[in-house]
């Protein structure tokens, strides 16, 4: 350095901040002569560059700090939570910039308590002997519980009913053994040809299909009683030859049934004795408003005298303006009061019902409910967990794995907000929890489901009856340690939240927030049923923690878990080969921020592995928005899109990206197919700037990329073609005629025809 006049040799490698052996001159990008303080700023300013390069978090929006705030962030970075996995690739971190927790305070919450099981047997409610042994040996009952204790003697009276009790009670026995009861007694003898004695109604396939199976369970014994069930999805000739034989109790959802009294001239009421709305504020919240009406304008013009039954877990404005109308003179019977007091009516049966005024039983918004008070099972225990959006899906993985340990033999339903979610999740789940596919499933002891309302309705009843009748056996895998987990992915829809017993369901996680407290407590009550002991679980971001609130304010005492202990699980159950990392040389994680990073990049690489994964993870992420976009407007103060951090929001998917940059976007169009794309959005406005109604679902992604149908495009050609016939109109051999002459040729041909 003397003899250079105090200048230094500055050498840059690639890649390597150091300098090269002799051996690797040719890999010397750029040398150069500097004073060393000029070389210390050049060192200093690399590394500054460097650690920005680190800190890069790609899915988070730009611009949002100045220039004090980058400063102070770089200045706060810890060494391990960003990191950087070999070819330029940049993984940005999962524990900084998060929102902070907001801290709750504990509230003592009094549950209204109910209780389960009555002192009273079977054989105490003036039973058919026949009756009692079938529910003892076939069914395993010998206790009413208490709504079928206080139920069953009421409707064996006559007289219209409403009954109120919790979720898992066993309303379907209560409402079913008088109906078989009397039937099984009726003189003369009830007959096949005889028709329909009775309709039990159910908002949901699922619903009507486990209300069949307990009433072919309850007519074992009395063979002459056929059941029967219609829903959408089967078969309507097969059906309406079912119906044409004859059947004596019928269970249906509203459509199906409406569709077949317009159009089966066989199905009659004119012997119809018991109309059961079973869960009743689900027939309203589903849209079935018009189908109950013309239901109840074709049994009231066909029956008279038919007892009509209602029953609801939670007995809301809707459900009550319901009953004014359906009931007459009702008695209600509330098991957590215990009291069963007669209504006065308010709306003559024989009268017409107009579908408006049905339609005006459409459950009221949240502000409306907050005089409502729900019943929760005493063996429910409920939890929520304030997750911010980067963490939200290693979270969901951890939880699963804790659940999934040697001892554990679990049954676990998940809820999402919609089928792109259900879509995405399952994928993901299989992929990585079931690497072998549904081959490998029984090998692993892990098998999971999904159920949606878009299924087709053959499969929808497979996976129901398969998660039903499924043990809860834990096998040895390969994965160290043993662990196996039943895992059903349920949609918003809510296809299974209302009314279905679902056996030996031991955690609900609500991964997206339901709507109201309503719908909170239906989900939540497909487990701790019938004095099962039971776990539920919410997932909230750190600007919802508000919703705990409100559902303290309808007597649901829930209790806060902290994210990190979850997230802790995964150093001590994770599958060694769900968190190898080859750039850590096979080493097992050592922390959970370690655990958790590289869950997330699995997550990640497998989203980005291949263009249908990453557009399934797109879809996904563009349904929850518009999903949560969906909110009644009494809680838009706590669910509001505009209290999303969108960037965080993507990365609960496995995207990278920042979600301007994969807008929504459907396949490569032809010609002709952008054609008539652009006439049918040309075609959807009319009037004055109104636009059409979309057929398009609230809780679609919007990346389907439907196009118009054949014939449409076929019609638009057509237009063209006349258009340029128009164009050519008047012009004969390139020469051009008068106007006047075409318009005299028109008029002269109009005069001779």
């Amino acid at each position: 350095m003397d003899g250079s006049g105090g200048l230094m040799l500055n050498i840059f490698a690639s890649n390597k901040f150091k300098v090269p052996k002799p051996d690797n001159e040719r890999n010397l990008r750029k040398c150069k002569w500097m004073s060393p303080r000029e070389n210390d700023t050049a060192v200093e300013g690399s590394s500054r560059n460097r650690r920005n390069l680190k800190g890069t978090d790609s899915t988070e929006n730009k611009g949002t700090l100045d220039g004090s705030e980058k400063k102070r962030a770089r200045r706060d970075d810890k060494p391990g939570q960003t990191s950087q996995y070999g070819s330029g690739q940049v993984f940005s971190s999962l524990f900084r910039k998060n929102p902070d927790i907001p801290k709750l305070m504990a509230s003592n919450v009094q549950q209204t308590k109910e209780d389960v099981f009555s002192i009273k047997f079977f054989k105490e409610l003036n039973l058919h002997p026949f009756m009692i042994s079938n529910l003892e040996k076939q069914m395993g009952f010998e206790h009413a519980t208490s709504v079928q204790a206080k139920a069953i003697p009421v409707v064996m009276k006559g007289g219209d009913v409403l009954v109120k009790s919790q979720t898992g009670s066993g309303k379907t026995l209560a409402f079913s053994i008088p109906i078989i009861q009397s039937l099984q007694c009726a003189q003369p003898k009830v007959q096949r040809s005889d028709g329909v004695y009775a309709v039990i109604l159910a908002p949901t396939r699922e619903l009507a299909l486990q209300s069949f199976e307990t009433l072919q369970t309850l007519v074992k014994p009395f063979n002459w009683i056929v059941p029967g069930c219609i829903t959408g999805g089967e078969r309507k000739k097969s059906e309406k030859a079912r119906l044409r034989k004859g059947v004596n109790v019928l269970v249906a959802t509203p459509g199906r049934l409406v569709d077949h009294i317009l159009n089966t001239s066989s199905l009659q009421f004119w012997k119809l004795r018991w109309l059961v709305l079973d869960e009743a504020d689900r027939l309203l919240d589903m849209g079935f408003e018009k189908d109950v009406a013309a239901i109840l304008n074709a049994i009231n013009s066909q029956s008279e005298g038919c007892q009509r039954l209602l029953l609801s877990a939670t007995l809301t404005q809707g459900v009550e303006r319901l009953a004014g109308i359906a009931l007459t003179n009702p008695t209600f019977i509330d098991v957590a009061k215990d009291e069963a007091v007669v209504l006065p009516s308010t709306k003559d049966q024989s009268n017409y019902i107009p579908e408006e005024e049905l339609l005006s039983t459409k459950p009221p918004p949240v502000a409306e409910e907050e005089d409502f008070n729900f019943t929760i099972p005493d063996t429910l225990e409920q939890y929520y967990m304030i997750v911010p959006s980067k963490l939200r899906l290693v979270t969901l993985f951890a939880l699963i794995l804790s659940k999934s340990t040697r001892s554990s033999k679990t049954k676990m339903l998940i809820f999402l907000s919609n089928r792109d979610s259900v879509e995405f999740h399952y994928n993901l789940l299989n992929q990585m929890l079931c690497p072998g596919g549904k081959e490998n499933a029984n090998n692993t002891g892990l098998k999971i489901f999904r159920l949606h309302g878009s299924m087709e309705q053959k499969v929808r009843r497979d996976v129901y009856e398969e998660f039903q009748q499924k043990e809860r056996v834990s096998c040895c895998v390969r994965y160290s340690p043993p662990w196996t987990v039943d895992l059903h992915l349920v949609v918003h829809e809510d296809v299974a939240a209302r009314g279905l017993d679902l056996p030996d369901v031991d955690w609900i996680v609500q991964y997206n927030t339901p709507g109201t407290p309503a719908e909170y407590v239906h989900r939540v009550g497909r487990t701790a049923r019938v004095g099962r002991l039971g776990h539920a679980v919410i997932f909230l971001g750190p600007s919802e923690a508000e919703y705990v609130k409100t559902l303290q304010g309808h007597k649901i005492s829930v209790k806060a878990v902290d994210y990190n202990e979850i997230l802790q699980t995964l150093v001590r159950h994770a599958p060694a080969e769900l968190l190898t990392e080859e750039h850590f040389n096979g080493r097992p994680p050592k922390t959970m921020e370690e655990a958790a990073t590289r869950l997330q990049k699995k997550l990640e690489n497998y989203v980005h592995s291949e263009s249908d994964h990453t557009k399934l993870a797109q879809q996904a992420y563009h349904s929850f928005i518009r999903a949560y976009a969906t909110y009644p407007s009494s809680l838009k103060h706590i669910f509001h899109i505009k209290k999303l951090h969108l960037g965080h929001v993507a990365k609960s998917f496995g995207l990278r990206e920042a979600p301007s940059k994969f807008k929504s976007q459907g396949p490569k169009l032809t010609a002709t197919q952008k054609h008539a794309l652009q006439q049918q959005r040309r075609g959807q406005t009319h009037g004055k700037g109104k636009k059409k109604r979309s057929d398009t679902s609230e809780f679609g992604s919007g990346l389907d990329g439907q196009l118009a149908s054949p014939k449409a495009a076929k019609m638009t050609n057509q237009k063209r073609k006349m258009s340029k016939q128009r164009k050519n109109f008047g012009r004969i051999d390139g020469e051009s005629l008068d106007v006047r002459e075409v318009k005299g040729i028109g008029e002269q041909d109009r005069g001779s025809g």
